[in-house]
């Protein structure tokens, strides 16, 4: 696979930047997609550290706020923090920033149409935002146990649609698509063009090979669409709670050894 390969920060758990950063070149990998904890990093900071190891920032991954909530103080303050974090995105340069609605929360507070509603606005806004500073936005597609609002690719489409945004494209994931797609090769081919980040794990959100998921497949499909951006890797070791990277064991040594074959998989597809 002739592409930039990733791997998301926090999947190596609560350890300082510099020694995941480290470990993540010597695995062999091209950059990283940061976690937005905007009150941990700093810009320059960060861009030195990835740069004195070889990586780019390929992509920062939101904290965990509710853009679509009824509740309009907390859906200000979701807007603010992603005005921030495209702030963070454009002094870093070249960054995607990933949106998504509140991690974990699975139905509506409202109703749903009122909640689509929220979204698309909120959407707009952020893309407004992002425009000026040049930085991209892509939405990414949770699985159900994970989000109410947007599940599969055809429905992110119809969202873009709504948004009516240029500078908005779609994130699909091998893993939550496992969950939501009946066919994921063909769905990637729907989104076609506006894919504008992919993530990868296995269907168990194990390192590839140690689920079902037809990475093959995958990988053609993301050749016919004509995908060249980064795939970035974003597995934990084996677990029962899916919200945290944090395993009983030497999860770490688990996690280097998944992104070690995963990466090998990869590059040779």
């Amino acid at each position: 696979m002739d592409r930039k390969l990733g791997v998301c920060t926090w999947t190596f758990g609560p350890r300082p930047l510099a020694e995941t950063v480290a470990r993540i070149a010597a695995l062999g990998y091209d950059g990283v997609e940061l976690h937005g904890d905007l009150r941990a990093f700093r810009p320059k900071a960060v861009g030195t550290l990835l740069r004195d190891h070889g990586l780019a920032v390929f992509s920062l991954t939101p904290d965990n706020v509710d853009p679509a909530t009824p509740d309009a103080g907390a859906r200000a303050a979701a807007l603010d923090y992603y005005r921030e974090l495209i702030d963070f995105a454009a002094e870093i340069g070249g960054a995607l920033v990933s949106f998504h609605g509140l991690v974990g929360r699975i139905a509506p507070l409202a109703s749903m149409a009122e909640e689509e509603e929220l979204l698309v606005a909120a959407l707009r806004t952020v893309c407004e935002h992002a425009r000026p500073a040049d930085v991209r936005i892509v939405f990414e597609v949770l699985n159900r146990y994970e989000s109410h609002l947007v599940n599969t690719g055809r429905a992110a489409l119809g969202l873009i649609e709504r948004v009516g945004a240029d500078n908005l494209g779609v994130l699909l994931d091998a893993y939550h698509m496992n969950i939501e797609e009946a066919a994921p090769a063909k769905a990637i081919r729907a989104v076609g063009g506006r894919l504008g980040l992919f993530h990868v794990a296995d269907s168990n959100r194990e390192g590839i090979g140690r689920g079902h998921t037809d990475f093959a497949a995958i990988a053609r499909a993301l050749d016919e669409v004509g995908y060249r951006g980064p795939v970035i890797v974003e597995c934990t070791a084996a677990g029962a709670n899916p919200f945290t990277p944090v395993k009983p064991g030497d999860y770490r040594a688990v996690l280097e050894g998944y992104l070690a074959t995963s990466r090998e998989w990869l590059r040779a597809a």
